[in-house]
């Protein structure tokens, strides 16, 4: 028996020893594909070789007063699990100022002159920044290890040769490939090794149970959709980098670790359209329009929208909303938005100079649509340059409606904390006594450090709580509360997830 239970506690510490080990996966860019230069990017288990990490060339978009500017950011990429320590020297002179984001990651950079250091030990999406720069920064995407890469599939070098071979497996090994727009089948996988990079799109059109995903890049050569859900059933796609990455008119689709990033006009992230049962988790989207949203009848695609679930990610909208629920519907047959929920998310920035689109959690509700049961839960918001906290608003937006929304309720913002100086005045206000706003309840809202509830220190009697917040509240608005009440640790350590 003694042998026994040394023999069962000998392999466990064998299988602990396994589980801790350090690993480290780099891809080299292929030939053929812009990179940039403002950046060295080094990693390397601990006391292992350094590796370069190659900077690809990516496009953001800059506003400068009424103008968007294309500006070239770096982005790199690679795989690990365990430990892995990162260098950064920046080519471009000293580093006087460094900050790695999200910030609620609490990871300091040790600088050195032009050099910053840092370890990871969990999989994280980041932007490190130099000497203040937003716009020439670096995009650093550190994957877990790819454990399901088909090595076996079929190998697509041209598109002649993709539409003679229709498997199971379609497979984009390492390089740069051209093509125009594939349609995945029903019950096929499409993978995109690392270090490839596709040049064109991915529209998976009616069809179910398609998976795609790895860890190399899909873009279009101008501007549009790298990857697109349409009336299909049972799609994941997961780990690739990308543009856009829209779904509409779909039933159970998973997106997970999913990377866009966008520079031209309506360049949404992750939009969801007349879908039910969608789930992102893990992403990072810096788009030059809304990050993720939720519309109802929109692009062609007719109905409702239900069960909709965001986490884990991070969002940085250069323009317009981080996240955006509810203008668009169908007056004829109207929609209905609901069970939305909005969990662990970090807000880099927000930008929007046109007060009707402003609002880093933003509910308007147009062309007849009712939407309720909204959660949005442990959502960090760091500074940015300009926009609203809140904006939950019926009303009619004669551009892009053909009504008012009937109805916003049920709604709940949970563990919400600001910190900055960069926000406008929120607004929360109905449309008229049968377009009512209800039941609206924030619960430890925090902004820079102050608990905003209805009996708060200091507030007047006579003040609504939402002065003391800077948010306007206007008619047609009922049940709307401000409270305070116990973070678990079990919520304070969601970020380390």
């Amino acid at each position: 028996m003694k042998k026994l239970i040394i023999w069962i506690l000998c392999i466990f510490a064998f299988g602990q020893v396994l589980q801790a080990q350090d690993m480290l996966q780099v891809y080299p860019a292929p030939e053929g594909v812009e990179m940039k230069n403002d950046f060295t990017v080094k990693a390397r288990v601990p006391g292992g070789e350094w590796q370069d990490v190659p900077t690809y060339m990516v496009k953001v978009d800059e506003v400068r007063g009424t103008k968007h500017c294309v500006e070239k950011a770096s982005l790199g990429y690679f795989d690990f699990e365990g430990q892995v320590e990162v260098s950064v020297t920046s080519n471009n002179g000293p580093i006087e100022t460094a900050r790695v984001r999200p910030l609620s990651y609490g990871i300091e950079p040790v600088v050195d002159g032009s050099t910053l250091t840092f370890t990871l030990d969990r999989p994280r999406n980041l932007s490190v920044e130099v000497n203040g720069g937003i716009f020439h920064n670096l995009h650093l995407f550190a994957n877990a290890l790819d454990t399901d890469n088909p090595i076996d599939g079929v190998r697509i070098k041209n598109e002649k040769q993709l539409a003679r071979k229709r498997k199971d497996v379609i497979y984009f090994g390492p390089g740069l490939h051209k093509i125009d727009t594939l349609f995945p089948v029903s019950g096929q996988t499409v993978y995109i090794a690392g270090g490839a990079v596709v040049r064109g799109t991915i529209h998976v059109v009616n069809a179910s149970d398609v998976k795609i995903h790895g860890r190399g890049i899909v873009h279009p050569s101008g501007r549009g959709e790298g990857v697109y859900v349409q009336r299909s059933k049972n799609v994941e796609v997961d780990g690739i980098i990308s543009t856009q990455c829209p779904v509409g008119g779909s039933d159970g689709v998973k997106i997970t670790n999913v990377k866009v990033i966008s520079s031209y006009g309506w360049g949404d992230g992750l939009n969801v359209f007349a879908s039910s049962n969608v789930h992102y988790d893990g992403c990072f989207a810096r788009t030059s329009d809304d990050c993720v949203t939720v519309y109802a009848t929109r692009k062609g695609f007719t109905g409702s929208c239900r069960n909709i679930l965001t986490e884990n990610c991070v969002l940085w909208a250069d323009v317009a909303h981080p996240i955006m629920i509810g203008i668009h519907g169908n007056v004829e047959d109207p929609d209905v938005i609901e069970d939305l929920v909005y969990r662990n998310i970090d807000i880099l920035d927000h930008k929007e100079k046109q007060i009707d689109y402003q609002g880093c959690m933003a509910i308007n509700a147009g062309d007849d649509n009712l939407i309720r049961n909204i959660l949005f839960e442990d959502i960090r918001i760091e500074d940015f340059r300009q926009g609203q906290l809140v904006n939950i608003r019926i009303f009619f937006n004669r551009k892009y409606c053909l009504a008012p929304g009937r109805g916003i309720e049920n709604i709940t913002f949970r563990n919400v904390t600001y910190n900055g100086s960069g926000e406008e005045m929120s607004v929360i206000a109905g449309y008229s006594e049968d377009r009512k706003i209800k039941n609206v309840r924030f619960e430890n809202l925090v902004i820079n450090g102050e608990v905003i509830s209805d009996d708060m220190p200091g507030k007047p009697a006579w003040y609504k709580t939402g002065d003391m917040a800077r948010f306007f509240v206007g008619e047609h608005v009922e049940d709307l509360v401000f409270v305070q009440s116990v973070i678990s640790n079990e919520k304070n350590e969601l970020r380390n997830l």
